[in-house]
Order: C-alpha cells, then sequence, then structure tokens
C-alpha cells in the first residue's frame, strides 16, 4: 500500500482490473489531487488489488472466487479502513475507484456504510456476473450491488447510506454509462441521495477520471 499526505479524511482508493498499489500514482490520479494533499485536506491510501487471484482466476471455481474477494474485503476493512481511521482520527472514510476500483469502492461502501462517509467512483462497473459464469450462491448475491441492493428495506440500513456523500462519475462515451444509470436508479428508488455526473464527449480512461477526482473529492466536508 502506498499513502499520500500527513493529515486530512482518509480516502481509501482502489486500483482498475488487477492493478496493484502503484497504479493510482503511476497514471497521474494522485497528481490530481495533489493540492488536497498538500493542504491536509485527505490523505490518500492505496492498497493492492486481489483480482487475478479472485474475479479473473479462472482456474478456480466461481463460488471459490467469490470466497478470495471475501478475504479481501475483509483484509480492506480491518487492516486498511480501520488503520485509516485511527491514523487520522476520523470515525469513517472515504472510498473511491476507477473502472473495476469502482466496483471495490461502491460494493464496501454499500456493504458496511457504517464505515464510509463517502463514495466516489469513476467509471465504475459494478456486475459482477461477468465473472461467474452462471453460478450464483448468496455470497455472489450479496457480492453484486445491483443485486442485493434493489432488495434492500432495512431502514438502519438505508438510512446509513442516505447520509453518504456519493458520486457515480461518468460519461456518454463510457461503455460502463448502462452500469451507472442502472445503480442510479435504484438509488433513486430507494430515495437515497447521489450525484449521477454524465459528462459529455467523456469517456472511459485516466485523463477523464483524473478531471473528476479533484471536483469530487472538493465535496468532503472536514
Amino acid at each position: 500500500m502506498l499513502v499520500f499526505g500527513d493529515s486530512g479524511y482518509p480516502v481509501v482508493l482502489f486500483p482498475t482490473s488487477k492493478g496493484r498499489f502503484f497504479e493510482n500514482k503511476d497514471f497521474g490520479l494522485i497528481d490530481s489531487v495533489s493540492h488536497l494533499i498538500n493542504e491536509g485536506k485527505i490523505k490518500v491510501y492505496c492498497p493492492d488489488s486481489l483480482d487475478s487471484e479472485s474475479w479473473y482466476n479462472y482456474n478456480i471455481h466461481p463460488a471459490d472466487r467469490v470466497k478470495t474477494h471475501i478475504a479481501y474485503e475483509k483484509c480492506i476493512l480491518n487492516d486498511v479502513i480501520e488503520f485509516a481511521k485511527y491514523e487520522t482520527g476520523f470515525p469513517k472514510v472515504a472510498v473511491a475507484g476507477c473502472s473495476f476500483g469502482g466496483y471495490h469502492a461502491l460494493n464496501i461502501a454499500f456493504r458496511h456504510p457504517d464505515k464510509v462517509g463517502y463514495l466516489f467512483s469513476m467509471g465504475g462497473a459494478f456486475d459482477i456476473k461477468q465473472f461467474i459464469m452462471g453460478y450464483y450462491d448468496e455470497n455472489s448475491y450479496f457480492n453484486n450491488p445491483p443485486d442485493y441492493m434493489q432488495n434492500m428495506y432495512d431502514p438502519w440500513y438505508l438510512n446509513q447510506i442516505k447520509n453518504m456523500g456519493i458520486a457515480l462519475g461518468t460519461g456518454e462515451w463510457d461503455i460502463c454509462l448502462g452500469e451507472n444509470k442502472r445503480i442510479a436508479s435504484i438509488l433513486g428508488e430507494k430515495g437515497i441521495p447521489h450525484w449521477l455526473d454524465i459528462r459529455p464527449q467523456t469517456g472511459h480512461d485516466w485523463n477523464w477520471w483524473k478531471e473528476m477526482f479533484p471536483s469530487y473529492l472538493s465535496q468532503i466536508k472536514l
């Protein structure tokens, strides 16, 4: 994991599909918010991914792909989020990510809304059915946001998410535009405030995500 900043609101930033902990730095996403880091407004934590061993590991059974992802989530919850909260003194963290990193951010935010104050997704892809080839069990369901969110009615749970700052960034040319509209529609049906930011003449790549990220992080209230 790479960490940027000395103080400020903790932001856990996931890499894209099979990405490494240094990806967001190497592709300029960290530089795009360097002013917020230098001003002490945010502290960014960039953990590694385990996608190659979980969702993209087609050498193991789909059930084991999901179980491996769950183990990764436990690591993020216990070793990254709790550490970030302790180190910065904030009771919650922000989670963010581009493309499949957006999945990780959104899924952990919606599964554990008591730990997350802000969710920022850029070009997010949220449906994991493409990785399990028709297999579907309880673990699959509860890690596929379009499904479990559609059927969520628990008042405590929904109130937690309603208090979360949510931005879903996408573009008119984004290959994930449909997935973002789908999630936004579900949130709208549940009365959950959110910002579906569909940008004109914008696709699915780092140059656009670097424009989105600073504008979303500027929404954080210290």
